[in-house]
């Protein structure tokens, strides 16, 4: 009877635990972020009002944030919402860099240290490292584009594709020219790797 109860309590343990795996698709993800390719050709780091909940930028500008946010989007789930909810909440642990004191929907959650907060906070913070086979599809990477001197943030989503070489896949991003995908994963110094699969 004990052996049938302990048995009874960890399919129940299991079953309420969330079902990332059946529910999510990192395929999809990826394919949405690709689908950004040809449409956002311009690259705009400007200030601008926008609606809340699903707000957005024109969709032929933005910012490598803007190709993270739109491919979750294209999956039924905003970040803008996502984002601006848990800073509201816990805003003391997000960055202050920006002299803020309380959220702003029009911009939070297009800022890559945002990003990198709420990723850690609400999906998976996994180890940087220089294998590329510890980089999956679907998984965000941060980068510093301006290491060691200061620091330029960068955002970008790693596809199923891989480099001429085939050593590394490729990153879907908008690093200045509109969205692309490129051999780029370890061009520049790495600050985080996320798996966000709601």
């Amino acid at each position: 009877m004990k052996r049938l109860s302990f048995f009874v309590a960890v399919i129940f343990l299991f079953s309420a635990l969330p079902v990332y795996a059946e529910t999510f698709d990192a395929a999809r993800l990826v394919s949405a972020a690709e689908q950004q390719v040809g449409v956002t050709v311009h690259y705009d780091g400007a200030y601008r009002r926008m609606p809340y909940p699903n707000g957005d930028v024109p969709p032929e500008t933005g910012v490598c944030s803007d190709v993270v946010i739109r491919a979750y989007r294209a999956l039924g789930i905003d970040l803008q919402q996502r984002v601006h909810e848990d800073m509201k909440a816990h805003f003391v642990l997000y960055p202050k860099t920006w002299g803020l004191t309380k959220p702003d929907t029009n911009i939070d959650h297009r800022r890559v240290p945002n990003l990198q907060v709420f990723f850690k906070r609400r999906g998976q913070s996994l180890p940087v490292s220089n294998r590329a086979a510890d980089y999956l599809p679907g998984d965000m990477v941060t980068w510093n584009l301006a290491a060691p001197a200061k620091m330029i943030p960068h955002i970008g989503i790693v596809s199923a594709s891989r480099s001429a070489d085939g050593a590394r896949l490729l990153i879907v991003h908008n690093i200045g020219s509109g969205t692309k995908v490129e051999d780029i994963l370890f061009e520049y110094k790495i600050t985080g790797h996320y798996r966000y699969a709601p």
